[in-house]
């Protein structure tokens, strides 16, 4: 797997086309979720991009403090359906999270989970810190990583 991180302005075009098409494959026709995925924060983010023989097979956006909470968060993570399974969701997590510390040092890492990932995200060292509430119809809860 090749990891690529680069800031919005430094994505090539078709780079972006495959991210936004990612993302569209997987939160809104296979979560068969309507929402606004294009939310502004895409422009004040870092994207770690895992490619596989030219395909985009793992994706997430790291958001510095102060843009989504007041932390440093990851989201819109995301694996490619043939890449699930595989441990490259794993892979992805753990580029994301030493990438975030490196980048933002002081910071803890806050995110946004879909109800049913807590267990994964516990195993990578996220502590549950919300209710649980719902986001675009999807059960969410908050999850927080001090390091």
């Amino acid at each position: 797997m090749n990891w690529i991180l680069k800031k919005f302005e430094a994505l090539t075009p078709a780079e972006l086309y495959a991210i936004l098409r990612l993302r569209n494959e997987v939160f809104v026709v296979e979560q068969d979720c309507v929402y606004q995925d294009a939310d502004d924060k895409d422009q004040a983010s870092l994207h770690l991009a895992g490619w596989e023989e030219g395909e985009l097979a793992a994706y997430c956006r790291i958001i510095p403090p102060g843009i989504a909470y007041e932390e440093c968060s990851i989201g819109r993570v995301v694996c490619s359906q043939r890449h699930r399974n595989t441990g490259k969701g794993r892979e992805l997590m753990n580029q994301a999270i030493a990438m975030s510390l490196d980048l933002f040092p002081v910071s803890p890492i806050r995110i946004g989970a879909q109800s049913y990932l807590e267990k994964f995200y516990t195993t990578l060292g996220f502590s549950r810190c919300s209710d649980e509430y719902l986001e675009d119809g999807i059960p969410h809860i908050q999850m927080l990583l001090v390091k």
